[in-house]
């Protein structure tokens, strides 16, 4: 089985052979709660998709301008360069999902249960992740998460790995023993939210950086002119 690996975190990823397994479609879910085997790529101007189930696939270039996913089961798919920024994603199970350069830019995903699911080169910025369950790990790899906001989730034995986390929000949530190493964790906010998370020696000046302007302190040795 492939895997993705950095440092302590595996993360399998989807099991299909694009060239010989998959099989393209004209649409998701459109006429059958059950999809496989297959390959999607479309410019669309609205995605629906509620309550099916996809099992080994490709979603490929896909462009949305409203795109909404509503309880789908999905296992061995990967997203490749899509954009979906407009993206609302509520509910339901993903099991080795990839998400590969992909546009998630406001992206909303609400209530949903991750096991096996990497984020490579994705453009996250300003999105949502809200009451997300990691029952397996998940990755981000190469991500910007500009202004995202991480609330009520957990996300144990997770990783973030040079990923861009300017003023990303950890709110209320289980972080407990999620990797940490390789970013820049100066600017993030809710750093008293991030206990038991594993960093480098280095970073604990960064997390102090962070800590102190969340709590807006004044230091004593700063002359008055520049305060």
């Amino acid at each position: 089985m492939d895997q993705i690996t950095i440092r302590q975190t595996s993360v399998d990823l989807p099991g299909f052979d694009e060239e010989t397994d998959l099989e393209p479609v004209s649409s998701l879910g459109a006429n059958s709660r059950f999809v496989s085997d297959f390959w999607f790529g479309a410019t669309l101007q609205a995605l629906d998709l509620a309550e099916v189930q996809l099992l080994r696939g490709k979603v490929d270039g896909l462009r949305a301008e409203r795109a909404s996913i509503t309880a789908v089961r999905m296992d061995s798919v990967e997203f490749a360069r899509c954009d979906l920024s407009s993206l609302r994603w509520t509910g339901g199970r993903i099991s080795r999902v990839r998400f590969d350069a992909c546009r998630l830019l406001g992206a909303r995903f609400d209530g949903v249960s991750m096991e096996n699911v990497v984020f490579t080169g994705c453009k996250l910025d300003y999105a949502t992740l809200d009451q997300i369950r990691a029952t397996g790990p998940v990755l981000f790899a190469g991500c910007s998460l500009r202004e995202a906001e991480f609330t009520g989730c957990t996300l144990p034995g997770s990783l973030f790995n040079d990923c861009d986390l300017w003023l990303t929000s950890f709110g209320l949530g289980n972080y407990r023993e999620c990797d940490l190493r390789g970013n820049d964790l100066s600017a993030l906010t809710g750093a008293a939210h991030l206990k038991r998370v594993i960093i480098d020696q280095a970073q604990t000046v960064q997390l102090g950086e962070a800590l102190a302007v969340e709590l807006e302190v004044t230091f004593g040795d700063t002359p008055p002119e520049c305060i």
